[in-house]
């Protein structure tokens, strides 16, 4: 299970349970790195907003806005999610160089250039794929958060 920092934004009460709201800043690993004064994602990731991400979950725990709390995730969203953007183009942009080389450079009596455009409209069929699933995949891993457990208010 992974887990993450995040801060109360507002509870809502129903009937014993407790509908919180939560956000919770993205971090880089960029800002632990001893290089990133010279290195060049490090100065772009710091002139870069940093990023709220923000979660809903259902608890019997009682929660006010402004706590602090630890909540976690399973791994396997992560997972999935990391394949569904990366790996699904990928193999489509294979699949394409293949179908291209092997049906439309015959077919149409073309060369490489046929291979590439193949190749980078799969990908791009690839990566429409991966868009149209990922709103499904990001729905069910923010029903799978947990709330773990109240740190308490945050340290100003």
């Amino acid at each position: 299970m992974m887990t993450a920092l995040a801060t109360v934004q507002g509870v809502e009460s129903h009937s014993g349970e407790y509908q919180i709201q939560l956000s919770c800043e993205q971090k880089t690993s960029c800002s632990s790195c001893a290089s990133k004064s010279s290195c060049g994602t490090g100065l772009v990731s710091s002139a870069v907003k940093t990023k709220a991400l923000l979660w809903q979950l259902t608890t019997d725990k009682r929660v006010q806005a402004g706590q602090i709390v630890e909540i976690g995730f399973p791994e396997k969203s992560l997972l999935q999610s990391a394949a569904l953007v990366y790996i699904v183009p990928l193999i489509m942009m294979m699949l394409g160089t293949a179908v291209g080389s092997y049906w439309f450079a015959p077919l149409l009596a073309g060369g490489e250039g046929i291979v590439i455009l193949s190749a980078f409209v799969f990908m791009a069929l690839g990566i429409g794929f991966a868009k149209y699933l990922s709103p499904r995949l990001e729905l069910r891993s923010q029903q799978e958060v947990v709330l773990l457990r109240v740190l308490g208010e945050p340290i100003v």
